[in-house]
């Protein structure tokens, strides 16, 4: 959870753009959007490999070359 404390004399617009730099720094934004639709466990599994397989075949790249 994200707690914003307005400092003195800061005004809305301030302390707006530091709370939403706060949550996104803390990743809810991304969470939100990820379980903004159901997504099916092999489906899940599958996007999990897919993101393994580029991974690897990038350090494989730098390492190669």
């Amino acid at each position: 959870m994200v707690k914003l404390i307005v400092r003195d004399r800061e005004s809305i617009q301030e302390a707006v753009r530091r709370f939403r730099k706060l949550v996104e720094r803390s990743g809810i934004k991304k969470e939100m959007r990820r379980r903004e639709y159901y997504e099916k466990p092999s489906e899940t599994k599958r996007r999990q490999r897919l993101r393994a397989e580029r991974r690897d075949r990038r350090t494989r790249l730098l390492a190669g070359g």
